[in-house]
């Protein structure tokens, strides 16, 4: 099912010229890495799926949305996977490190909810990524947040910076904060260099 949504996406994507995407040399030649976006609709995933494309990710989403048979079996055909937000068990770093022990790429929203507010980056995609010892790659989105403005012919750009720059001589705790920190400030400055290009 991904595959299938995703070339059909990408191409009225391409055709209409809906999405940007900068700095897509920064991402890693194979697929296993973990993939973190700043998160403010449902749109964003998918636009961050297609700036990938042909690459397929494994998104990370709250339990909540596979309540319903339906819904589950949808969301688990298009490759995402339930995580309790709430209280996170060992499913919710067992599932992305075998993903990534697979080579498939995972992709996670580290602000763990949709908002246009500024809020703190969880820790859970740094801790993946350093328990994979797989880059993490940082990404920010601008654009469209709902069907109504992609209607309105509002564009969408997603920008990747380079994989997080990792000491591996911290200690364990120290190098979880410290890449954490590291990735808020890069997710800024993405975001940063996205409004001054809509200022031009």
């Amino acid at each position: 099912m991904y595959h299938l949504l995703s070339t059909v996406l990408y191409g009225v994507v391409k055709l209409f010229r809906l999405l940007k995407i900068e700095g897509k040399h920064h991402l890693p030649s194979n697929n296993k890495y973990v993939l973190t976006c700043t998160h403010k609709g449902w749109v964003d995933v998918i636009m961050l799926a297609l700036a990938v494309y042909p690459t397929q990710v494994h998104f990370m989403a709250k339990k909540e949305l596979f309540n319903s048979k339906f819904t589950d079996k949808f969301l688990r055909s298009i490759n995402a996977f339930p995580v309790n937000r709430d209280n996170p068990g060992p499913s919710a770093l067992k599932i992305p490190l075998n993903l990534l022990k697979e080579g498939k790429c995972v992709g996670i929203f580290p602000s763990g909810t949709r908002t246009n507010e500024e809020i703190p980056l969880k820790k859970g995609a740094v801790t993946i990524s350093l328990r994979s010892k797989v880059p993490l790659v940082p990404a920010a989105y601008s654009g469209p947040s709902n069907f109504s403005e992609i209607l309105k012919g509002k564009k969408a750009t997603i920008i990747f910076g380079p994989p997080i720059k990792v000491n591996h001589e911290l200690k364990k705790d120290e190098l979880i904060d410290v890449t954490l920190v590291e990735l808020v400030k890069t997710i800024k400055n993405l975001e940063k260099n996205l409004l001054n290009e809509q200022k031009i």
